[in-house]
């Protein structure tokens, strides 16, 4: 399954990391390609670019990541069948929260959605509009 298939993208955010491998790593599995690695210099920080669709996320590593929630809520991603995705999550066992797809009455006909957890702790949301 490629989840680019079921996915339209939204926002650019940054991430910091201890471990960019395991980032790209992480993000890779859901999707993501590197669209640059490179260096910052003035900070000494190993930077990647990993975009899916319109999605970026900019990690760098500056071995100073907090490593608990809070310091970014949430990515959420749109997808075209939230059933395709839960399925994949769960065959490529990175379900870690152990969330299911939910329901809101948000926008006009509501929206389902589910959410797991990135390895800086970073919480991925991936949401469909009904």
């Amino acid at each position: 399954m490629n989840l680019k298939t079921y996915t339209t993208g939204i926002q650019h955010i940054g991430i910091p990391t201890n471990d960019i491998e395991k980032t790209i790593e992480f993000y890779q599995k859901i999707g993501f390609e590197i669209a640059l690695r490179t260096v910052n210099e003035e900070a000494n920080e190993k930077v990647a670019f990993l975009k899916q669709e319109t999605l970026v996320i900019e990690t760098y590593e500056n071995k100073a990541a907090r490593m608990e929630s809070g310091a970014i809520d949430h990515v959420a991603i749109n997808v075209k069948d939230i059933k395709e995705i839960y399925q994949y999550i769960e065959k490529m066992q990175m379900n870690t929260t152990n969330d299911e797809i939910h329901f809101l009455p948000f926008w006009e006909n509501g929206v389902k959605f589910f959410t797991i957890e990135g390895p800086n702790k970073e919480k991925i949301e991936f949401s469909q509009y009904l």
